[in-house]
């Protein structure tokens, strides 16, 4: 799953909170296997791939919510969804847009400060952590609060990758487990239905078997009936 440059649809879509259900399970035949939420090596990826590599590198980023409002307003609903804990950037760059969900400067949880809005004057630093085609990233930059652009760049998260490794696995395991106890139920449930199919025709052959052994009895009874009855004779006339 690539970003498609310029798609603020496809941008979302390839990104995952990690308190989120992740991908929508699909069905399966005898059982529901839920999509990894990982690739299985993310830093290879991360260092790889052609997107992640300018998406690391410190670039202008820019505020994309409200754009048909006046910029007062604009500013005012910038810093009240910061103070919620999410807001909307794109990369100047490459136009790929990002949906980032941190813990608001208020909250217990903000130990880490994801967002800071007095580092700098005029300014509000974030950092936001999430999963983007298969790899556990951070977002971390600035934003002016009157201009609503500023730096920003991705980071490869290596504790979150670490978690994420370990769910996958497990998940993993789980998913193996399942597999070999199908091909047991069915291991077992074919040599049942050999076992009664041998049943059957021994049944059936001894049913066979004695139907034949009574009808050759009568037939040879029968045939003795027939020679001891003794001949006609014919009554002479006297």
């Amino acid at each position: 799953m690539m970003h498609a440059m310029n798609d603020p649809a496809a941008a979302l879509a390839g990104m995952l909170p990690f308190d989120s259900m992740g991908l929508y399970e699909q069905p399966k035949p005898r059982f529901i296997f839920k999509m990894p939420r990982v690739v299985p090596d993310q830093k290879a990826k991360f260092e790889s791939d052609e997107l992640f590599r300018r998406l690391s590198r410190e670039t202008e980023v820019r505020y994309t919510g409200y754009r048909d409002r006046p910029q007062e307003e604009r500013q005012v609903r910038f810093q009240n969804g910061c103070r919620e804990g999410h807001t909307e950037m794109a990369f100047a760059a490459t136009g790929t847009n990002l949906h980032l969900v941190f813990a608001p400067p208020t909250s217990q949880y903000n130990s880490e400060r994801e967002c800071d809005f007095e580092k700098e004057p005029g300014k509000v630093h974030i950092k936001s952590t999430f999963i983007m085609n298969g790899v556990c990233v951070r977002w971390r930059g600035w934003m002016d609060l009157e201009r609503l652009d500023g730096v920003g760049c991705l980071e490869y998260c290596e504790e979150r990758a670490a978690a994420e490794d370990a769910l996958l696995r497990e998940q993993i395991e789980r998913y193996n487990q399942r597999v070999r106890e199908i091909e047991d139920k069915q291991r077992g449930y074919r040599q049942d239905r050999q076992e009664q199919d041998m049943d059957l025709r021994m049944q059936s052959n001894l049913h066979v078997g004695h139907h034949s052994h009574h009808s050759h009895h009568n037939h040879h009874g029968a045939s003795l009936a027939r020679c001891h009855i003794p001949p006609r004779t014919e009554r002479r006339m006297t």
